[in-house]
């Protein structure tokens, strides 16, 4: 019975090294995709960066192809170095996307003040939400299935929006993604403390994407209530 006992007692702090290590190293990656995200953004605000600017719909269609394929390819070559090359490459991507809503912030007179908001309030979404998941005993896995509806319809009301142009709805799907990839941010840590996602390259790809929505439509909201033309 002690053999049982002592056994059962290593296999749980084996496990719990386990979810350590790959929260430590998710943490890890993460910072470092900040860099090539950083880098991506600065070379597409200083050179205009446009995507296909004057056929929205298009644009996007051809943004979520080429994101799926990155992701794609990460999750094929997780277990590999290539995984993180890939990783390291989307976030550039993402970076140079991120350098037109950031290119229309620096419009605005308090743009500057806009982003660094921005960017703090994430930071302080992130922080809040990630020390909840990673203290708490409870299990938010049974959120998966809402959250993941909840984006479906985001997407929906996105594509709908390109044609409609309606301002309110834009407002209301910025708000909505706010709290929907902030409930993400929990969900995801969660999922790695209570060892439901063991691979720290697959973890940093979905708590990155939370990090990036939340940024982009809170910096949405900020510009249209506080952002000054003047």
């Amino acid at each position: 019975m002690e053999n049982i006992r002592s056994y059962s007692r290593t296999t749980t702090l084996d496990h719990a090294q386990g979810q350590h290590r790959v929260l430590r190293n998710t943490y890890a990656l993460l910072a470092l995709s900040m860099v090539p995200t950083i880098a991506g953004a600065l070379l597409g605000v200083q050179l205009k960066f446009s995507f296909l600017a004057g056929n929205p719909f298009i644009a996007f269609m051809l943004f979520l192809g080429v994101a799926f394929g990155f992701m794609w390819g990460i999750e094929r070559t997780k277990n590999s170095g290539m995984g993180v090359a890939l990783l390291l490459g989307f976030t550039f991507f993402m970076g140079l996307m991120l350098s037109r809503i950031l290119q229309a912030a620096l419009g605005f007179s308090n743009g500057g003040t806009l982003i660094a908001l921005a960017a703090g309030g994430t930071g302080a979404i992130f922080v809040a939400l990630a020390g909840v998941a990673a203290t708490t005993k409870r299990d938010f896995s049974n959120l998966g299935n809402f959250l993941f509806s909840g984006v479906i319809l985001l997407l929906v009301a996105i594509v709908a929006n390109i044609f409609f142009q309606i301002p309110a709805l834009a407002l209301a799907i910025s708000a909505i993604a706010v709290v929907l990839f902030s409930a993400y941010i929990l969900y995801d840590i969660n999922r790695i403390v209570q060892g439901g996602e063991t691979n720290y390259i697959t973890a940093t790809l979905a708590v990155y994407l939370d990090i990036y929505n939340v940024f982009v439509h809170l910096l949405n909201l900020l510009m249209a209530f506080t952002g000054d033309r003047d």
